[in-house]
């Protein structure tokens, strides 16, 4: 029975609600929205935290829940769904619905339930949630807030450790300890707070997400070549990746069945990919992308690789910490990458309005003399060619900080160099 779901559900979440918390960079953005009768859509990839978030927003409110991620729920009709929810809720305003995306006809659904006066909450592990008839029916009536895997900073709380003023060399090793455990096992709080085996637990969901989100949603032609697919991006991460290749290194049939794959990847939260900074609209949609995953934890469990490699890892990092800040701060930054004439590949290029404001590159280095000298050669040269915006030059490492005014064959700029773990901390 629909009742008895909705029960059992009503328990389940009182018992999260009594569960371990770690704040949420995110919440800085639910606030000012969460007693307003705009639509709040959590958003992002399976297993991040969504419903945690939620659950923790509303805790102290009087509101009403439902998890569509239930075949029985959402087969049900939904006027038996809302009956059950307002007997065993009694009377509140607030409606939080847990991935809605698997309700059919969800967006008209929600926006009568608007019209009625009810204060939503929805989530759902899907990019293009707000693609369709909602969006279009509900502009400047909903605010979407993504949320992601652990940042490190969140990670590092999950872990105890709350003091981030670093000053002791023994808590510079302890943070760097963790750093690694971060880039090895990733940010999902279960993995980070139960302490589950992080190869196993990925491995699980990369399979759920995969069947759940994907196949299942899109019925692709070739559901064998997704997996495939994942396996291979995932092995490739921080590299260009080419639809031509893709298609032709996996027999997927044709560029234009490849596009629509990735867009699937994407759609799940799966993967991202970075676009080449080029003041021409055509050469940014012809060139390759770079792409990395929404957590290094897949990579270290499931990637096919020869040794670790952790200048990829910190590449990946880097990407999502990006993402995270443009989503959660700054939505107006633009991300890219970035090649010159020369063949210098710089990792990031941040763009704000007309403004190029930093150039990134990231290396495992501890020393300066670690640092493969391509890496600043491209950055003067980049700098040359964007010398009227004045960008910052960085060079994010393991664990070597300096200032350095560097001269090469007639080009010369000040670079920073900054540890992974300061940067990632705003330190």
């Amino acid at each position: 029975m629909v009742k008895g779901s909705i029960l059992r559900q009503k328990k389940e979440m009182e018992e999260a609600l009594r569960s371990k918390y770690v704040r949420r960079d995110a919440e800085r953005k639910i606030e000012k929205w969460i007693d307003k009768d705009i639509i709040k859509v959590i958003a992002g990839v399976r297993r991040a935290g969504k419903s945690f978030f939620s659950l923790h927003t509303l805790k102290g409110k009087k509101f009403g829940y439902v998890n569509f991620d239930e075949e029985e729920i959402c087969n049900a009709k939904f006027d038996e769904v809302l009956k059950s929810v307002i007997e065993i809720y009694g009377k509140f305003n607030i409606l939080f619905f847990d991935e809605i995306q698997n309700l059919k006809n969800w967006e008209i659904i929600v926006n009568r339930l608007r019209r009625q006066g009810y204060n939503l909450i929805i989530t759902g592990s899907n990019a293009n949630l707000l693609s369709g008839e909602l969006a279009t029916r509900l502009t400047g009536r909903y605010v979407e807030i993504e949320i992601y895997p652990f940042s490190f900073r969140e990670f590092l709380l999950a872990k105890g450790f709350r003091n981030l003023s670093i000053e002791l060399p023994e808590d510079v090793g302890k943070i760097l300890s963790l750093l690694r455990d971060y880039i090895t096992q990733g940010g999902f709080p279960e993995v980070v707070v139960k302490n589950y085996d992080y190869k196993e637990y990925l491995s699980t969901l990369l399979n759920a997400i995969i069947l759940k989100d994907i196949v299942k949603r899109h019925k692709p032609k070739y559901p064998e070549v997704i997996t495939s697919l994942v396996y291979f991006l995932i092995s490739n991460i921080s590299s260009l990746i080419s639809l031509t290749k893709l298609s032709e290194n996996l027999d997927i049939g044709s560029v234009h069945t490849a596009e629509k794959y990735v867009g699937y990847l994407e759609e799940a939260y799966l993967f991202f990919f970075l676009k080449q900074f080029s003041f021409k609209a055509i050469s940014q949609i012809k060139s390759p992308k770079k792409v990395y995953t929404i957590d290094p934890g897949f990579y270290s469990s499931t990637a096919f690789r020869i040794s670790e490699n952790l200048g990829k890892l910190m590449e990946n990092l880097v990407a999502i910490e990006l993402l995270r800040r443009k989503s959660y701060y700054n939505p107006n930054l633009e991300i890219y990458y970035f090649k010159t004439r020369e063949g210098y590949e710089i990792d990031f290029l941040i763009k704000k309005g007309l403004k190029i404001k930093q150039l990134i590159q990231v290396a495992y280095a501890n020393s300066f003399d670690e640092i493969d000298e391509r890496e600043i050669r491209g950055l003067l040269h980049a700098k040359e060619l964007f010398k009227e915006h004045k960008p910052e030059l960085i060079i994010i490492t393991w664990d070597y900080e300096d200032g350095k005014e560097i001269r090469w064959f007639g080009k010369r700029g000040k670079i920073k160099f900054l540890p992974l773990w300061k940067w990632l901390l705003h330190i």
